[in-house]
């Protein structure tokens, strides 16, 4: 058994989702929730929060490996550099815990996970519960960080299977 830690990085809400994948690639979930960062008074306590919230849950649910969703370029660039700090933050969070860390764009989870590269929230909600057996409406950006999770899982079996490294398996980085 694999335990996947998937982030959705964001500077107001950051989305977590843990899977464990066993050997044929079948993810079970384990954990999801949105960290919530507003009203932590300026962005670099913002930061400092998701940074310690994260670091609590490396150190309660000890997953083997990191899956994070890339920056993409916002059109906004004071947000796009938020997001890519949020990220970095997340980043440090798994690598000061000497955790592998894989990297997928929002196109390739979408299209991992629902066939299409431009599916949208709710498309993805749907069908993270449907593979992992949730009830009820998931939160956004907590379904989107299993959806990262997922594609891992997948990328990694497909890669153990044919005895190549997940970047070869995913020709698309």
């Amino acid at each position: 058994m694999t335990r996947i830690l998937g982030i959705d990085p964001g500077s107001q809400r950051t989305g977590v989702g843990i899977v464990d994948v066993d050997t044929t690639g079948r993810p079970r979930h384990v954990f999801h929730a949105p960290l919530l960062l507003l009203g932590e008074g300026e962005f670099p306590q913002r930061l400092r929060r998701l940074l310690d919230q994260l670091g609590e849950i490396l150190d309660t649910y000890r997953p083997d490996e990191v899956a994070i969703e890339k920056v993409f370029m916002a059109r906004n660039p004071d947000s796009a550099l938020k997001l890519g700090q949020a990220r970095g933050a997340a980043l440090c969070a798994a690598v000061l815990r000497d955790l592998p860390v894989h990297e997928y764009a929002a196109k390739e989870v979408k299209l991992a996970v629902v066939g299409t590269g431009g599916a949208d929230k709710a498309q993805i909600q749907h069908m993270v519960g449907m593979m992992l057996g949730l009830q009820g409406k998931l939160q956004a950006d907590a379904a989107d960080a299993l959806a990262v999770a997922i594609t891992h899982a997948h990328v990694r079996s497909t890669a153990q299977r044919l005895g190549i490294s997940t970047t070869q398996a995913w020709g698309r980085k």
